[in-house]
């Protein structure tokens, strides 16, 4: 038997698939019950993709609320996708930690914001940007991830905006 040991740093900037195993070992090694067979929950068919312009009219919706919007860029990195139909995965402490927020509750309060504002995009109350599973994820649909990174990389290759003096 092998033992290693691995910093907090190193398990957040581990790969999704990484993060998960080490997960379900500490489990098994705790004598905790084996997660139940993953499946996409019931909240994830509700789930709406949001395209590019979409983002950024989301974008203009949260503006305001800035933790709001480095949560949003958040979903521009790779998740994790699984189900049918396909759902992409983002576990709630690394949003924390990448959007260096303090807990979790604020994760959840930022992903409401971005929730209400798609709503206002789409003019549709059902309409759901991201959903949760009860394991500490947030679900989103795979084109929603494509939107937001094109919106990041549209972004990242603007010019700067000119100045007012």
């Amino acid at each position: 038997m092998i033992g290693i040991t691995l910093s907090d740093e190193q398990i957040h900037n581990a790969p999704g698939p990484v993060r998960e195993w080490i997960e379900q070992q500490v489990a098994a090694s705790l004598g905790l019950a084996p997660p139940a067979p993953v499946a996409a929950p019931p909240q994830a068919a509700h789930l709406v993709a949001c395209g590019r312009q979409q983002a950024g009219a989301l974008l203009e919706q949260i503006q305001n609320i800035p933790p709001a919007v480095n949560v949003l860029f958040e979903f521009a990195r790779p998740g994790i996708a699984f189900g049918e139909p396909p759902v992409m995965t983002y576990r709630l402490v690394d949003l924390q930690y990448h959007a260096q927020l303090t807990n979790v509750g604020e994760v959840i309060e930022c992903l409401e914001a971005i929730n209400r504002g798609f709503v206002r995009v789409l003019g549709d109350p059902s309409a759901l940007f991201c959903g949760f599973d009860n394991e500490g994820h947030c679900l989103i649909a795979p084109a929603t991830h494509k939107g937001v990174a094109a919106l990041w990389q549209d972004m990242v290759a603007m010019p700067p905006r000119a100045q007012v003096a």
